[in-house]
């Protein structure tokens, strides 16, 4: 009950200050090269139906560094929690996986993943790039295999390892645009 208590003053606090924050949901990979020069860490996002999967770049933007993932429960919860964090770390921006379809289009996943970025941002003005995650759950799941991780503990793992698959793409990128 503590952390309900705890996490509904938080969003009460938001609420109050989402009037002053700036409408600046999604950027580009260009935008936020930009707005990374004045410093600061990036997060990087993968959206689950049980859990979010986190992952923050460290200060010099070169390594994503996996995170303890949440729980979803309500999704105001689920966002003061993530302001909290991105608070603490010094997030400038938010990379989140795009779950594109195979052949390029939006399904239902990538709905859900743009409906999370809009309603976000009534907490934080935080902007957002989405990022094609296609294969990424998976490429993950084959490494954490690869490293002979049991079922259960993949379980727990794949969704942060997937954040920080998702962070590194971006991470790689914005080194090759300097």
């Amino acid at each position: 009950m503590g952390r309900c208590a705890a996490l509904t003053r938080r969003l009460a606090q938001c609420n109050e200050n989402s009037e002053a924050k700036a409408n600046m949901a999604l950027i580009t990979i260009d935008e936020l090269a930009k707005l990374i020069e004045h410093g600061g860490t990036i997060a990087g996002l993968d959206l689950g139906t049980k859990t979010i999967g986190i992952a923050v770049s460290d200060n010099g933007l070169v390594l994503a560094h996996p995170r303890k993932l949440i729980r979803r429960s309500k999704f105001s919860l689920d966002a003061v929690e993530l302001v909290q964090r991105f608070q603490t770390e010094k997030v400038v921006a938010i990379v989140i996986g795009y779950p594109l379809n195979m052949d390029g289009s939006e399904g239902p996943r990538a709905q859900s993943v743009k409906a999370f970025v809009r309603n976000y941002e009534k907490f934080a003005g935080t902007p957002f790039v989405l990022w094609d995650e296609r294969l990424s759950t998976v490429a993950v799941t084959r490494s954490l295999i690869e490293m002979d991780m049991s079922r259960a503990k993949r379980a727990e793992k794949v969704d942060s390892a997937a954040a920080s698959f998702i962070l590194q793409g971006v991470l790689d990128r914005l080194q090759q645009l300097k």
